[in-house]
């Protein structure tokens, strides 16, 4: 049974770090594109980062660039997101995505999300 599932996330402070990461089981990541999307209350749900599948390309939102680091451990098929300097607008629920091209559209797998907030 194909699974991905999120843990890490929680309250911070602003300028606080978090680090996400995302299980996946019944499949190999190494075979997808792989990616952390978010959604806050009353938007559309955006895409944060992602890893290319077909040539290893990463991708970050342009207002998480230099902050955020998308990461993967192939032994542990396992994806993480580094968040650091986190804003309250980074507030958000942030799910783990797989499938055939980093866009949301290209994601075929979807875990449940897991609830990141900052806040002081």
């Amino acid at each position: 049974q194909v699974q991905l599932v999120e843990s890490g996330g929680g309250l911070v402070q602003p300028g606080g770090s978090l680090r996400l990461s995302c299980a996946a089981s019944g499949f190999t990541l190494d075979y997808y594109a792989i990616g952390w999307f978010r959604q806050a209350p009353g938007k559309e749900r955006e895409g944060v980062s992602c890893i290319s599948g077909s040539d290893g390309n990463i991708y970050y939102l342009d207002s998480v660039k230099g902050r955020f680091t998308i990461s993967k451990d192939s032994a542990k098929n396992t994806l993480y997101l580094q968040m650091n300097s986190l804003k309250p607008n980074d507030t958000a629920v942030y799910y783990c995505a797989a499938g055939g091209s980093c866009v949301y559209y290209g994601m075929d797998y979807w875990g449940k999300g897991t609830l990141v907030t900052v806040s002081s």
